[in-house]
């Protein structure tokens, strides 16, 4: 191990370590249950319709991928979600209230269409996928700060589409209101963590505990980016709670240089997920 791996290889040994990681303990022997994907927040900077996402995924030959909520909603007809989002430190005063004006307008539009939104076509989405390949595994769609009639919606699309669950940011508040839809529906919820897990008073047993149905959406490069130190620990100890894990190129914050676990260099990684 005392060499400098290609990626190709990286990549079969980070498939393995992953595997134990997130298998179901049944399938730890199996090889296909490791699945390594993209989430479409990964093209945010190309067209991105479900449509142009699918073919990206082929072109890839990824055949998982995490869904986020507007294509998928825009698929189904789902009207604009106003203004792209821009820092609002760098408009005027005039600037900033017209814009936030116009994505207030917008996201009322959206729940309004939301309420009354063609769940067949989140079924549709997903058999297009699914013929062509490429399984929805996770809808990231959903906040709790929606309305309870809002947040079931969430959990229908993605039982429509065929995904696993849905994912959002970790929190007190959001593990505990997502938990009893999670229930109410059979499906995950695939908590994100960004930097939080810096903060002196985090525990990831505080989010779980709310529900069997809460899981971890472990993102390796915010933990590595938060704490300097190797996620592995964590995967080793909540392996039967993590749904899926988000790798990427991240530096330790003290040294600059990759993480790394039972290996001496390894070169920048190709963000799968970002």
């Amino acid at each position: 191990m005392n060499k400098v791996l290609s990626r190709r290889n990286f990549l079969k040994i980070a498939g393995a370590a992953t595997g134990v990681a997130v298998a179901p303990r049944q399938l730890l022997a199996t090889p296909s249950a490791v699945k390594i994907g993209a989430i479409s927040y990964s093209f945010r900077q190309i067209p991105g319709s479900a449509e142009e996402i699918l073919g990206y995924m082929k072109t890839l030959g990824l055949d998982t991928v995490e869904l986020m909520g507007t294509p998928a909603e825009r698929y189904a007809g789902a009207p604009s979600g106003g203004p792209p989002w821009r820092r609002l430190d760098s408009m005027t005063p005039e600037e900033r209230t017209t814009y936030m004006d116009a994505r207030r307008e917008a996201e009322l539009e959206l729940q309004k269409w939301r309420r009354s939104a063609p769940i067949e076509k989140f079924t549709e989405l997903g058999e297009m996928y699914r013929d062509a390949g490429v399984e929805v595994d996770i809808l990231k769609l959903g906040n709790p700060n929606w309305s309870d009639e809002d947040i079931d919606y969430a959990y229908r699309a993605a039982k429509a589409i065929g995904a696993r669950g849905i994912s959002f940011e970790i929190s007190a508040s959001s593990s505990e209101r997502m938990a009893p839809f999670a229930s109410k529906h059979g499906l995950l919820n695939s908590m994100h963590n960004h930097l939080q897990v810096a903060n002196e008073d985090f525990s990831f047993d505080e989010y779980l505990a709310h529900s069997p149905n809460n899981m971890l959406n472990l993102d390796i490069g915010h933990y590595v980016a938060a704490l300097g130190t190797s996620p592995i620990p964590v995967i080793q100890q909540y392996h039967d709670r993590i749904a899926h894990l988000h790798l990427k190129d991240q530096k330790a914050p003290k040294t600059g240089r990759t993480m790394s676990h039972g290996v001496q260099e390894i070169p920048r990684l190709p963000k799968y997920y970002n």
